[in-house]
């Protein structure tokens, strides 16, 4: 055996052993083996920047409109092989890890961040035996911010942190030039935050295009070697039951005028509970209601300022302690959830039905879940008001009953 072989079979048993847990389909029944075909691909992203903010518009050092970002992604991907159920059931689903080089053109005021990211894809539509309607969403951290200081970086009133969550969707034609080798363009967007865990939090939004490449390793031949799975039974329509805990940190400003947003010094903790029937139409689709409870420990927080007024320096804040019941609050959501191989996204429309703070009774949610086991999986979450202002992350892990 070549020695440089060892490594290589080390991580594809790894990465085996993921996909063997994640949804509970390898068993001691199953008489062929999971496979996995590996790729590697790599995308050119030129985009606009939305000018939400007078720095982005050109309050700055530079006196510039900040409105292009350039940036380069490389990654890695598997996909499951047709000799598996998976690669039955999502034939054309790949998922992995990537990073990414931004630049903004303004790297004093901005930086320039470095993305590491997990990744889906698979298609939409097919137009020909070569050409097709793919979607890819990224999902990860950005490092390298140049964030807000009012000594060192006044003008920049948009990014707060030096890390920031990464969030990306993209439409892709996807075109095969060879037995292995696929061309991909198209457009999608892009969001930087930091989830309010740290004031500013205005983000940035951008419109991306997409030009790039995957290579797949050894997938035609799998193809051509490939036999027929063993026939696993029909679906069966059922309920599953997620119960989630989660919880994060956040920061709470006001903004008395334009030019001068007051924070409260320090994170404010926020925990909650997620009970969420959903009703399994498919393998891929499911969705139901969820009984979602959160504390808040800013709820109603300026509602019980001990300043005479509002101070100019936020040392100064003073707060009496607000009492449980107007820092907690218990809603009821809507959830469709789209289920592939090991993620699953689910999003959520809800409403405070108990409660006692002033903020919005609204509220919209986005998740993203990792499956490690048939039942426990990760529960990374965003809590949004009014479809843009962000509340809160939601960190946590779930379990997953009645799954099949």
């Amino acid at each position: 055996m070549k020695s440089h072989s060892i490594p290589n079979r080390l991580f594809t048993a790894l990465i085996s052993m993921l996909c063997f847990i994640s949804d509970g389909y390898g068993s001691p029944n199953d008489s062929i083996p999971q496979k996995i075909i590996h790729l590697i691909g790599a995308d050119f992203k030129p985009g606009y920047i939305f000018p939400t903010h007078n720095f982005l518009k050109g309050v700055n050092l530079a006196h510039k409109p900040i409105h292009t970002t350039l940036s380069g992604y490389l990654k890695y991907g598997f996909q499951f092989s047709p000799t598996t159920r998976l690669g039955q059931e999502y034939p054309h689903t790949i998922q992995g890890i990537g990073v990414g080089y931004n630049t903004f053109l303004n790297s004093k005021e901005v930086g320039n961040p470095i993305s590491v990211y997990a990744f889906q894809s698979s298609r939409i539509a097919q137009f020909s035996p070569n050409l097709s309607l793919d979607y890819e969403w990224n999902f990860g951290a950005s490092f390298g911010w140049k964030k807000a200081d009012k000594d060192t970086n006044p003008y920049n009133r948009v990014v707060g942190s030096k890390i920031n969550a990464y969030i990306h969707l993209n439409f892709l034609l996807n075109w095969k030039i060879s037995a292995n080798t696929y061309l991909r363009g198209g457009i999608g967007a892009t969001h930087f935050s930091n989830g309010n865990t740290n004031y500013p939090n205005s983000g940035i939004n951008v419109l991306i295009g997409n030009f790039g490449f995957i290579h797949f390793f050894g997938k035609e031949e799998n193809l051509k070697l490939s036999k027929p799975y063993l026939k696993h039974p029909p679906f069966k329509r059922h309920i599953s039951y997620d119960l989630i805990v989660y919880g994060a940190k956040k920061k709470s400003g006001k903004i008395p005028n334009k030019n001068n947003p007051l924070v409260i010094p320090g994170a404010f903790a926020v925990a909650g509970l997620n009970f969420n029937p959903l009703y399994n139409f498919n393998r891929y689709f499911r969705a139901g209601l969820s009984l979602d409870a959160q504390y808040d420990e800013s709820g109603n927080i300026w509602e019980h300022l001990a300043n005479e007024s509002l101070p100019s320096n936020p040392e100064d804040l003073r707060f009496y302690h607000p009492q449980f019941k107007e820092q907690f609050s218990i809603g009821l959501s809507l959830r469709a959830e789209f289920v592939m191989p090991i993620f699953s996204i689910n999003w959520g429309i809800g409403r405070k039905f108990i409660y006692k703070s002033h903020d919005a009774v609204f509220y919209q949610i986005f998740v993203l879940k990792t499956n490690l086991t048939k039942h426990l999986f990760l529960h990374t979450g965003y809590q949004l008001f009014r479809f843009k202002d962000p509340n809160n992350l939601m960190l946590g892990i779930g379990w997953h009953f009645n799954g099949r």
